[in-house]
């Protein structure tokens, strides 16, 4: 595919991942290379336009005109073969004046309400100056800055820091100004050349030359001397003019394609939103069983819903709802309701707290209550009337660190429903101390309880044989093991565990629980067979989450690709 093929394809190939910004580097790129138009074999050559350029740069410096200075100012290495009838030249042999401003004595306090703008580098950006917040000095202090005064036509540069490379225009209608020493300015002798100079100078060829010439170490500015030599393919003159109004043509087609991009995005995400949001808040008036069939429709139509990454991380917690509230899965009304379990629990823990086996924790006041209607054969209890024990670390377990030795789990540890393991810590804590009570054993769960990821919940699902908890992670442990994978989905939904989580620990001050907010936690309780239904049917619907995200990105990198392909093909020589 040629240059030429290529833009007529150009609406094709936006879709894309970032392909509008990527095509507008690429019309810059064919601009510098002389390939956005055709060559017209009657133009005036621009070695006959690069004399011009001379006497009228050395009439502007009053200077004695030297011939061919401008001739033979071909680059060392480029990968541009310029058509013919373009020459080379150096940025500086093209210009009457370059160089940066400087700092008005006084530096701020130079500064006053209103006067003469004082420009800076946040005032310049590729598509022109923004004057908006704008800095003024005074005429006094404009007359001591003669030097760094702008005109009209002359190209702005961004030559230090984070913004270095942008350029803009001064419009006609800028009447004076001054720029800091963070800005550039390059007067062409030939102010015709200015808008196709400014393409060359956003195109990625330049921007490369100004990244390469950086000095200082931090490698943040570009010095004059560096800038004047950057080599500047120069068109004919009336190739420029073609060459800039094709710019401008593509360049506002790209901002439709930008703007029909934005609109449709804005749509598919108003579509996810609404579509999610009646799924997390039903109507008042809808039935389970309506809402039921509302979410199994749209489980079924999930790859045409979610159609970028932050779709899928909403749908994934929209399951996690669905799955506590009873809406994920048809309930079986034979299965043995969940106060029989309870029921079962209570006896066991009881007998435990006669032999001494596990604490006797205060019960939290009032009666448990959840924020959505209870489905049939469910009960809701506290999260503490379904476990045996809910503590936290102790401290003082830095002087036990080992290299070996039993394991240390703590919050950098836990991720939002589920640990990592590859970087955790060992300990070798000494026989019958007090941190014995925080080993941790096979179906407990962990949720950090101070810092970053305060509220983060996991299940510890396998085997770490000895191993403990640090201060920062509360150890929830079931009374029967077969309720932790149930009781994990209640603390990463917000129906059932977490919007409670996160309101505690985000109520006041620095972000913390403490046990009670735990052992209070209103949590539904469903038949025990429906909760294994229900976590086997999480674990499907995540899984279906997990390819759809893999086809989204192998998706975007393929189009990525595709697009890089194409437009390398198109820059190769013909």
């Amino acid at each position: 595919m040629n240059a030429t093929q290529l833009l007529e394809h150009f609406d094709r190939l936006a879709e894309a991942p970032n392909a509008v910004p990527r095509l507008r580097r690429f019309i810059l790129d064919l601009a510098v290379r002389g390939k956005l138009v055709a060559q017209d074999a009657g133009d005036e050559l621009a070695g006959e336009l690069l004399k011009r350029i001379q006497a009228e740069r050395f009439r502007a410096l009053n200077m004695p005109v030297k011939r061919d200075t401008l001739l033979g100012a071909e680059p060392e290495s480029t990968d541009i073969q310029l058509p013919v009838g373009w020459v080379w030249s150096k940025l500086g042999n093209l210009c009457t004046k370059t160089g940066s401003g400087s700092t008005p004595a006084g530096g701020k306090d130079a500064y006053v309400s209103s006067g003469v703008p004082f420009l800076r580098s946040q005032n310049v950006y590729d598509d022109g100056l923004r004057l908006e917040g704008v800095a003024f000095i005074s005429d006094a202090t404009q007359k001591r800055m003669s030097s760094t005064t702008v005109k009209a036509g002359d190209l702005l540069l961004n030559i230090t820091g984070g913004s270095i490379g942008r350029c803009a225009i001064v419009p006609d209608s800028f009447v004076i100004g001054n720029i800091n020493q963070h800005v550039a300015i390059i007067r062409l002798a030939l102010l015709e050349s200015g808008r196709f100079l400014h393409s060359v100078i956003c195109s990625d060829y330049f921007q490369k030359h100004i990244f390469g010439n950086q000095t200082g170490a931090g490698r943040e500015g570009l010095p004059k001397n560096r800038m004047d030599e950057i080599p500047i393919p120069v068109a004919p003159l009336a190739e420029q003019h073609r060459i800039v109004a094709k710019v401008d043509e593509l360049m506002a087609l790209c901002d439709q394609l930008e703007a029909a991009q934005q609109e449709r995005e804005r749509r598919r995400d108003r579509l996810a939103a609404a579509s999610l949001q009646r799924l997390n808040q039903p109507a008042l008036d809808a039935t389970p069983e309506a809402q039921r069939e509302h979410a199994r429709f749209h489980l079924q139509h999930l790859p045409r819903l979610s159609t970028r990454p932050e779709h899928i991380k909403a749908m994934r917690q929209t399951i996690l709802n669905l799955a506590v509230r009873g809406l994920l899965i048809v309930r079986d009304g034979t299965d043995e309701p969940a106060k029989v379990l309870l029921k079962e629990i209570q006896t066991g823990k009881s007998q435990l707290l006669r032999l001494g086996a596990i604490p006797k924790e205060k019960t939290a006041a009032g009666r448990p209550s959840l924020t959505f209607p209870l489905p049939e054969l469910w009960q809701v209890v506290r999260l503490g009337d379904v476990c045996n024990l809910v503590t936290s670390g102790s401290r003082g377990w830095a002087e036990f660190y080992a290299e070996s030795g039993p394991k240390f789990l703590r919050a950098q540890n836990i991720r939002f429903g589920r640990l990592r393991l590859d970087e955790i810590a060992c300990v070798n804590p000494p026989a019958k101390s007090e941190g014995a009570r925080t080993q941790v054993q096979q179906g407990d769960l962990l949720i950090v309880i101070t810092g970053a990821g305060v509220t983060n919940p996991a299940l510890l699902d396998q085997d770490l044989g000895e191993a403990y908890v640090s201060q920062h992670v509360a150890l929830v442990r079931p009374s029967n093991v077969a309720l932790s994978r149930w009781l994990l989905l209640c603390l990463m939904a917000g129906p059932s565990g977490r919007d409670e989580l996160v309101e505690r620990a985000y109520g006041a001050g620095k972000p913390g629980l403490n046990l009670d907010n735990i052992r209070s936690l209103n949590t539904p309780i469903p038949p025990l067979a429906e909760q294994h239904r229900i976590v086997a049917k999480v674990d499907e619907l995540m899984a279906l989450c997990d390819q759809l995200e893999t086809q989204l990105t192998t998706t975007q990198t393929d189009n990525r690709r595709l697009l890089e392909a194409v437009l390398e093909a198109a820059l190769l020589p013909a």
